[in-house]
């Protein structure tokens, strides 16, 4: 056996290639024009040691200027318990193996187990899956949920008020899927209802807070929404649930969004979590896995999977969606910071949250170069024009350390969260005063 890792001997070799009818392995790439294949040296470096690969590693990192961020749109700069990497490393929690064999996969099964239930409660629904892998899948996987569960109609409305990037992830899964979106406009930022033609719809989509940052009132969405036998789904972003009405008292069928405002690191753009919850009534039709809480033939507590659709697995063209696997880590990682911060802790970085937005919009409006779009109630985010250049403001941001916003339509999106303090604020005021 030439490599002690390769479970296939020469004579497993030669046998497999004669059964395909190939002489050697350059036989499988016959097929191949000689005119397109590379003939040249991989310009791959020489070895390293331990320690010049750190030395490597660290150099390139030097070359990312770190700002404070005071920029949003789907991801936030939230502070993480320095314990979180630690436990993250545990051996029962750090593995690679499936949790299809409870026995070995206790530890997994556990933590998923009980995000599932810490996520439920966050969101007020009944039913949490193990998981998905961000929040834009996760709102188009609640897309076919509902046009599955709604049988023969295809048709989806979706709010302006969406992200515009998880609304291009819906058109992407609309357009394989056979599913017509339509969007349903804004009324003075907020998604006007009224406007909306429910004929043949499956499902509403809209999100807590929009795009703009403003927190809409639904109440009576559900209300249509059920009249007219279609699916309400509610995109939020989770850490602001620990202080605004939740999915479930909205009277939502599908909660779903990035689990990322959760503590998790914005490291240049991912991994994160998606989170779904819903009623139990649509527990068949919910992508993914549910784990769940038994007795094992000791009477000693046990973790199980409990329930993960059939169709997945051996009827694929019938299934609603086949993703059967899960951002497991980050779910854990998502546990992990909602142990440690405990309700009021996640209540009262939100609050921070919140105050430190309106003092940052306060002072800004208070320059005279800037104003606020719509005279609506915000959270963290919000959303101003400015009297001047945006794209030389935000570099002179950049220069003096700070990610001054995002800029989207002719505005800019500013966020701030519990790491932000007054000075960071008040610095950034100064800046953009000039």
């Amino acid at each position: 056996m030439d490599y002690k890792y390769f479970p296939h001997t020469q004579e497993d070799l030669k046998a497999m290639m004669e059964k395909v009818g190939v002489k050697d392995l350059d036989g499988l790439y016959a097929q191949i024009p000689d005119s397109i294949r590379f003939k040249g040296d991989y310009n791959l470096p020489s070895e390293m040691s331990e320690m010049e690969v750190r030395q490597l590693f660290e150099k390139l990192g030097s070359q990312n200027q770190q700002l404070t961020c005071f920029a949003g749109y789907g991801v936030y700069d939230h502070y993480m318990p320095s314990a979180i990497p630690s436990l993250l490393q545990r051996s029962e929690f750090l593995t690679s193996y499936t949790p299809y064999q409870a026995e070995i996969s206790q530890g997994t099964l556990h933590y998923i187990f009980e995000y599932q239930s810490m996520m439920a409660e966050l969101t007020g629904m009944d039913i949490s899956n193990a998981s998905m892998y961000d929040g834009t899948t996760a709102c188009a996987e609640a897309m076919m949920m509902a046009v599955a569960a709604g049988k023969k109609v295809n048709k989806v409305l979706v709010s302006e008020g969406l992200n515009p990037k998880t609304r291009k992830v819906l058109d992407t899964y609309a357009l394989h899927q056979g599913i017509e979106l339509v969007t349903i406009p804004l009324k003075d930022g907020v998604t006007n209802l009224s406007s909306a033609n429910f004929d043949g719809v499956a499902g509403v989509i809209v999100q807590q807070p929009n795009v703009y940052g403003i927190v809409e009132d639904f109440t009576g969405f559900a209300d249509a929404c059920h009249e007219h036998k279609a699916l309400f789904i509610l995109d939020s972003v989770a850490a602001d649930l620990a202080v605004l009405k939740t999915p479930g008292e909205w009277g939502a069928d599908i909660a779903v969004g990035d689990g990322q405002s959760l503590g998790i690191p914005m490291l240049f753009g991912g991994p994160y979590v998606g989170y779904m919850c819903c009623t139990e009534k649509l527990i068949r039709k919910m992508p993914g896995r549910i784990v769940g809480m038994t007795k094992d033939n000791r009477d000693q507590r046990a973790f199980v999977l409990t329930l993960q659709a059939r169709e997945q697995h051996i009827r694929r063209q019938k299934a609603t969606s086949n993703i059967c696997s899960n951002q497991s880590l980050m779910a854990l990682f998502v546990t992990i910071y909602l142990s440690l911060m405990g309700k009021q802790g996640v209540k009262e970085a939100a609050e921070l949250s919140y105050a430190g937005a309106h003092y940052l919009c306060d002072k800004l409006v208070e320059t005279g170069k800037f104003h606020l779009v719509y005279n609506q109630p915000f959270f963290n985010e919000f959303y101003v024009k400015y009297d001047g250049d945006v794209d030389k403001l935000q570099k002179r941001f950049i220069d003096a350390g700070f990610l001054g916003g995002v800029k989207f339509a002719d505005g800019i999106l500013f966020a701030v969260t519990e790491k932000r303090t007054k000075e960071e604020i008040d610095n950034l005021v100064k800046i953009a005063a000039v």
